[in-house]
């Protein structure tokens, strides 16, 4: 009987160690786990700098195993769109970058799969949700005032499918 093993982790991208967290995860399965990490690695070098949900399935009859990566965290793609390091410690206080409408639409469009929105107007709303809880503006302003300015049609041009 062939029996598969799924593990899922979140990794750097392009950045994958033999180290934990993979190492201690992999490691019982018996699997050749710097041939998973090159693999990780060459999947997720887009993704350099963010952390990238990767999920192993591993065949434990013949130990072949197979590497899917999904989508970055919605904070993880506004960091990386703002060039910074990370999202603010007290986002109510302290603001760490500024985000334009069009780049909550290109993120917006990656996390669609992901997201819970059924329209790209509302999966845009939830990015700006990331905004507020990383300390993110949007076009200078609080990503709430934005969110109300998308339902009052402010940006359809962009935002209609």
């Amino acid at each position: 009987m062939v029996e598969n093993k799924t593990v899922e982790l979140i990794v750097a991208g392009g950045q994958a160690t033999a180290g934990p967290p993979l190492g201690p995860a992999l490691g019982p399965l018996g699997i050749n786990i710097m041939a998973v990490v090159t693999k990780i690695n060459e999947l997720t070098k887009d993704y350099a700098g963010m952390k990238v949900p990767v999920k192993i399935s591993v065949n434990t009859d013949d130990k072949s195993f197979e590497v899917t990566v999904g989508v970055p965290t919605s904070s993880a793609l506004l960091v990386s769109e703002l060039k910074i390091e990370k999202g603010s410690g007290t986002p109510n206080s302290a603001k760490v970058g500024d985000v334009k409408v069009d780049q909550i639409v290109r993120i917006a469009k990656i996390k669609r799969p992901e997201l819970l929105a059924k329209t790209l107007k509302g999966a845009a709303k939830e990015i700006m949700g990331t905004c507020v809880s990383i300390g993110v503006t949007v076009e200078g302003k609080d990503p709430r005032e934005v969110q109300k300015e998308v339902d009052e049609g402010k940006f359809d041009a962009i935002l209609n499918e």
